[in-house]
């Protein structure tokens, strides 16, 4: 990989960030039915990862982790505003992000779209250009979109056809998905395309003028339902052609009750299976849309003559379910649905056309940006930097990685080890999980009290608990408890009373 010498060693940024992304809808990832040329030529070009993982399936602790390099567990935002269960809502003013390091840096930080990484603090307060644009869906009453359509004469935001269930209390369910009548260049999907295509603009001056490099987040709202696009999306694809996902057949036998009670909250069971279908059609629709404003971004950047010192990455904050195990959304499942996600990361001067099947995290993006930009990525914790991998060169790297939740509608704390073939998840509040992914790939079947899986579930519990222990994760203390996980060498009840019962036992 070379330097850029006219930004001093250092690179621009693009990131390309989409929410609630399943990996199986790309065309680099096997899907041979939803176009989606630009993110497949990044791949091309570039290096794909196919075990990247979110760090947690939710929104603003995944996009906080991102900003910070530091697992949710540390930096204690855990949920969504819109559905808080009482945790903070908001990082410390003195974290470390890596937007403020790189402004201190000498670059311009900019984010278009989607923000959800806090309320008070908005992206501003850490150093990043552009408009503000809250909340976990398309803001369509936004100013500046609006004012956007009007500079532009296009017609307003319109639904029909939506697409939802009936909720166990009998009332409507969440929508889903709808009709949307504007044309694609009314969307927010292009609007953002548009302003993106403004800023790198704007950088591009400097970076031409003054050798000031940029990091530019473009931040898609979507494929996050409900999924509401035009005609032409909407219809994109053939329901017919739409291969439903094996889990489908979830029947929740010997697995957590939270899972049965989801899947009634987001009303599978009231939409005949022809519904289904047309959801997926419709949210692979939706990750076309998206991936041809990719294009256009990709496309202007090379026309400012920016490829050859940026960077580009392209993930998203977690997955999705869209039918899955019953279920839309996401929730208190660590399924691969909803954990595995798409990576990409290109860089100028390396190896093209790579496949890493690493475990990796969207985690590891913060000391990948800092060291793109000739910065010490320290502060990110719980972060280590991809470009060795980009690189091609063949570093030790750990054999397995963990994941964790605390909540959504409610608490409910999950920790996640997914190696090579088995994945682990403890419930303190249900039953655990272990899934063989190599016989099961859809995790339909929960071997956790299989007998012949003894010596696999007590070695890969002594694994998390190592790994929870190392990381300072307090999760590690009901763990003490209520697993044989090794030697007791300190008080579970951390009364500082009885001390000496436990040490050296």
């Amino acid at each position: 990989m070379t330097a850029s010498p006219r930004l001093g060693g250092r690179r621009n940024i693009l990131f390309l960030m989409t929410d609630q992304h399943r990996v199986d809808t790309l065309g680099a990832y096997g899907n041979p039915h939803v176009p989606t040329p630009a993110v497949d030529e990044l791949a091309r070009t570039g290096t794909r990862f196919d075990r990247w993982y979110t760090p947690t399936a939710i929104c603003t602790p995944s996009r906080a982790s991102l900003l910070t390099g530091q697992a949710p567990f540390r930096h204690k935002v855990l949920a969504n505003a819109e559905r808080n269960v009482g945790y903070v809502e908001d990082l410390p003013e003195d974290v470390f992000t890596f937007p403020v390091a790189l402004r201190e840096a000498g670059y311009n930080t900019g984010l278009v779209g989607k923000w959800h990484a806090g309320t008070k603090r908005e992206p501003a307060d850490y150093g990043l250009d552009g408009v503000h644009h809250p909340g976990w869906h398309n803001p369509v009453d936004h100013p500046d979109y609006l004012a956007y359509l009007a500079e532009r004469g296009l017609p307003p935001y319109e639904i029909s056809d939506r697409v939802r269930g009936t909720l166990p209390n009998g009332g409507p369910g969440n929508l889903l998905a709808a009709r949307l009548h504007q044309p694609v260049e009314a969307t927010f999907e292009h609007y953002m395309a548009d302003r993106a295509i403004e800023m790198l603009e704007r950088y591009a001056a400097d970076v031409h003028d003054e050798g000031k490099p940029f990091y530019l987040g473009l931040h898609f709202f979507g494929p996050h339902l409900p999924y509401i696009v035009p005609d032409h999306y909407f219809d994109l694809i053939d329901p017919e052609s739409v291969e439903l996902p094996r889990s489908i057949g979830e029947t929740f036998e010997g697995k957590p009750p939270v899972q049965a009670n989801y899947s009634a909250h987001w009303t599978f069971d009231t939409m005949p299976i022809e519904v289904t279908r047309k959801l997926i059609a419709v949210y692979w629709g939706y990750v076309a849309m998206i991936d041809e404003q990719v294009s256009r971004v990709l496309a202007r950047m090379e026309e400012l003559g920016l490829r050859d010192d940026t960077a580009v990455f392209f993930t998203c904050d977690h997955g999705e379910f869209t039918g899955s195990h019953r279920l839309h959304d996401k929730g208190p499942a660590m399924y691969e649905d909803i954990y595995r996600t798409p990576g990409i990361v290109r860089v100028p001067g390396a190896p093209e056309g790579q496949v890493r099947d690493e475990f990796v995290s969207l985690l590891d993006c913060t000391a990948t940006i800092l060291q793109l930009a000739g910065l010490d990525a320290a502060p990110a914790v719980d972060s280590r930097s991809l470009l060795p991998l980009v690189d091609g060169e063949q570093p030790e790297w750990a054999e397995d990685i963990v994941c964790e939740f605390h909540g959504h509608h409610f608490p409910y704390p999950q920790r996640m080890l997914r190696e090579d073939r088995y994945k682990l998840v403890v419930n303190p509040a249900d039953h655990n999980e272990l899934y063989d992914l190599e016989t099961d790939p859809d995790e339909l079947q929960n071997r956790y009290e299989h007998p012949e899986l003894a010596p696999i579930r007590a070695r890969m519990m002594r694994r998390l608990y190592t790994l929870l222990r190392e990381r300072d994760d307090r999760f590690f203390h009901w763990m003490t408890s209520m697993y044989d996980v090794g030697e007791l060498d300190y008080d579970p009840m951390m009364s500082g009373l009885d001390e000496s019962t436990y040490v050296g036992r």
